[in-house]
């Protein structure tokens, strides 16, 4: 009974959700197949979103109709283990799924092309058709970076550079590109590997538009006000060093560059940046399309993100943990090779230890939308001085262009109050100055929401008094831009 109490205290995640009963089988149904394509989980049904026990009435026919669901609704077969538990004398039924080697699943009713579904957070998320292919080439044991590109050479790949950054460590002549897997062999002749080109690909955006890293430099604490930035498209290898120069540049207490070794200088210790760095360049999906790494230098804190969800069996409690596994065979090999992986699986577990031992607050890793975010917090503020900055006329440029973008001042307005905090619209209304929802509000929260610009806090309530809307990942590129 102390593990059930457990259970039932704990909140809402990504891999626990509670359902009051049976009433919208929809819902359960893509919760159940988001467990089983991501990290597993367990559905509780018989409890309310408060915690609040209602328990199950006549519980072995609702575990029957479940069954029945579960079914007739879901693709590749699903097969849960499901208990019946009586707790302060009542039944609720628990439903326990583990990642699935025959993911993806999908529901049914929406096919395979639109019905796959992955959890982020203690929310489903419809799958894009790259996501879906992601997920397929995990249960099949397939790396991204390992797959050939049939219809490039050798020529592909920019060797001059590759050999510069091994410098003595490797020559890469042909049988050492194979031992790295930068070569392949197709159809009986050598090809590269998509890591190849990610990695030293001579037209590498061609082929990966994405597989770049952008950097601001931000004035306090949010992305209203852009001080500095810059956007990297060198090799990866070379990327780590530019990315730091950047932030190296913008960490400073003293305004002399050439102390930039010294221990003083640092809010946040080097050797922490520096492993969070790799982990997003070794770790990011660059089978995603949308946006690049991104990191994000804050008055308070760093922010690294990185696109890709978590890979399924993996938690964000399993990353501090330090347990690990790999997205991106080849690219990690290589940054093995080059010192600046030091031990397989020890890098996240590394940044929480050292930021305890330095009296930092404890680093952050959430999912974003289809992305990961690791924040390092400083340890004292570092303010971005710009006197020539006047903020007000600043966010009067960016609610100007998003009026433009949107085509009405109106949506601009709705999406800078969403940026800072997520609201519902009787909120948004307040701080507009109406008295009440209008007419036109309605019509402008509808058409961001077509746009997919903002999302539902409570997509499977939509009607609830407690709804809220927040930015997407496209609403945040579209104001970052």
């Amino acid at each position: 009974m102390k593990s059930i109490a457990h259970l039932l205290h704990q909140p809402e995640s990504k891999t626990l959700e509670f359902k009051r009963n049976l009433s919208s089988p929809r819902p359960i149904l893509k919760t159940l197949l988001a467990f089983a394509n991501t990290s597993g989980g367990r559905l509780v049904i018989g409890v309310e979103d408060d915690h609040k026990i209602i328990g199950i009435d006549n519980a072995l026919d609702e575990e029957e109709r479940l069954c029945s669901f579960i079914a007739d609704g879901i693709s590749p077969k699903l097969v849960p283990n499901i208990e019946l538990v009586t707790y302060e004398n009542k039944t609720i039924i628990i439903v326990e799924v583990f990642v699935s080697g025959q993911r993806p699943h999908w529901l049914n009713s929406e096919g395979p092309e639109l019905g796959v579904y992955v959890r982020l957070g203690s929310s489903n998320r419809r799958a894009d058709m790259a996501l879906v292919a992601e997920l397929r080439r995990g249960a099949e044991g397939i790396s991204f970076d390992e797959m050939p590109m049939p219809d490039l050479s050798i020529d592909s790949i920019d060797l001059t550079s590759a050999q510069t950054t091994f410098s003595a460590k490797r020559l890469l002549d042909e049988q050492a590109l194979i031992s790295l897997k930068l070569l392949t062999s197709y159809q009986g002749r050598l090809v590269p590997t998509k890591g190849a080109i990610i990695l030293f690909g001579t037209k590498r955006e061609l082929y990966f538009p994405d597989a770049w890293i952008q950097c601001g430099r931000f004035v306090g604490l949010d992305k209203a006000i852009i001080f500095d930035h810059i956007d990297i498209h060198d090799s990866l290898p070379i990327a780590l060093n530019s990315i730091l120069l950047f932030l190296q540049k913008h960490a400073m207490r003293s305004a002399d560059f050439s102390e930039i070794q010294r221990k003083d200088i640092w809010s946040i210790p080097l050797s922490i940046l520096r492993e969070a760095i790799v982990n997003a360049l070794v770790h990011a999906d660059y089978s995603q399309r949308g946006a690049p790494i991104r990191i994000s230098f804050f008055d308070d804190r760093i922010e690294i993100e990185n696109p890709g969800i978590l890979l399924p069996g993996m938690t964000i409690e399993d990353m501090k943990l330090g347990i690990s596994r790999i997205r991106n065979h080849i690219i990690a090999r290589v940054f093995r090779e080059l010192n600046f992986i030091e031990q397989w699986g020890s890098g996240v577990r590394r940044i929480f230890n050292e930021a305890k031992a330095q009296g930092l607050p404890e680093p952050e890793i959430v999912e974003i939308g289809m992305r990961v975010r690791f924040t390092l917090h400083l340890a004292q503020p570092i303010s971005a001085k710009n006197t020539e900055v006047d903020l007000t006329t600043e966010l009067e440029r960016l609610e100007s262009r998003l009026e433009s973008r949107l085509e009405s001042k109106l949506a601009a307005k709705v999406l800078l109050h969403i940026k800072k905090e997520a609201a519902g619209k009787a909120q948004l209304a307040e701080h507009l100055g109406h008295k009440s929802v209008s007419g036109e509000l309605h019509k402008q929260i509808k058409r961001l929401l077509e746009l997919n610009i903002i999302e539902m806090t409570l997509p499977e309530k939509p009607n609830s008094r407690l709804q809220k809307y927040r930015l997407t990942q496209e609403g945040q590129d579209l104001i970052n831009q």
